[in-house]
């Protein structure tokens, strides 16, 4: 129980790696918010996991985009919870399509929902760890981060952004004892990856990548969070922990 009463805001939860976190953290201890942008999704989500981990938990629908939303976000955790210990800005989406056909909407949308998010729930939710004086901060990034990956440049710009941006957060909370850390996600079996992983040509060239053999799972970033957010992790700042079966160790 590592985790134990804290809580623990995620974003993106409903489903996915965001869920996969949520769960790792509730059987962890931890009392959960559930965002995203589907309140009745986050309400089923969150019934799961009173039901099967006897937590608290709080449902809050919320475009991470968009600052009143997040500011509200952050206000009703507050009320509910009174601090906040843990934020996990996982909320992201990914927008097919070449260098040349990508729209400046398709551009737009990708860095609000993917860095934009991450600049303001941390800036919401850092005040209260600031006066706690203490909190951990992760955000999601992704190998497409490290590496080009083909017709998602808005993407991986967004995921490159939250290295070097998770880098530079570290520097100004530490003196408030906050850690700032992120994951970078291999290819991970999630609705945003299930028509690559349909494709069994496309599928057999991404496990050609990942010297483990396999697709990874939430709960795998789960655990990785998991760690991040607990004891284990205090002296661990502004990195990016990546969790790919191996796929940039080529």
């Amino acid at each position: 129980m590592r985790l134990k009463n804290k809580i623990a805001i995620i974003t993106g939860s409903r489903r996915g790696i965001g869920f996969g976190i949520a769960e790792e953290m509730a059987k962890e201890g931890a009392n959960i918010v559930i965002s995203d942008i589907d309140q009745k999704e986050c309400e089923n989500a969150t019934k799961k996991l009173t039901k099967k981990y006897k937590i608290k938990t709080l449902a809050v629908k919320c475009d991470v985009s968009n600052k009143n939303e997040v500011d509200n976000l952050i206000q009703q955790t507050i009320k509910k919870f009174k601090r906040i210990d843990i934020l996990v800005n996982n909320a992201g989406i990914v927008r097919f399509g070449s260098l040349l056909k990508k729209t400046e909407t398709d551009w737009d949308a990708t860095i609000d929902v993917n860095l934009k998010s991450v600049f303001l729930c941390t800036k919401a939710a850092a005040p209260y760890m600031i006066k706690q004086k203490s909190g951990k901060i992760i955000s999601l990034a992704s190998i497409a981060g490290f590496v080009g990956f083909d017709n998602i440049s808005d993407y991986c710009a967004s995921k490159g952004a939250i290295v070097t941006m998770t880098k530079e957060m570290a520097l100004e909370l530490a003196q408030y004892n906050i850690n700032v850390n992120a994951i970078a996600p291999g290819i991970i079996k999630t609705k945003m990856t299930a028509g690559m992983l349909a494709n069994k040509k496309q599928k057999a060239g991404l496990l050609a990548q990942t010297p483990l053999g396999r697709v990874g799972k939430p709960a795998d970033i789960g655990k990785a969070a998991v760690y991040l957010a607990s004891e284990d992790a205090n002296f661990v700042t502004g990195h990016t922990l990546v969790v790919d079966g191996g796929w940039l160790s080529r």
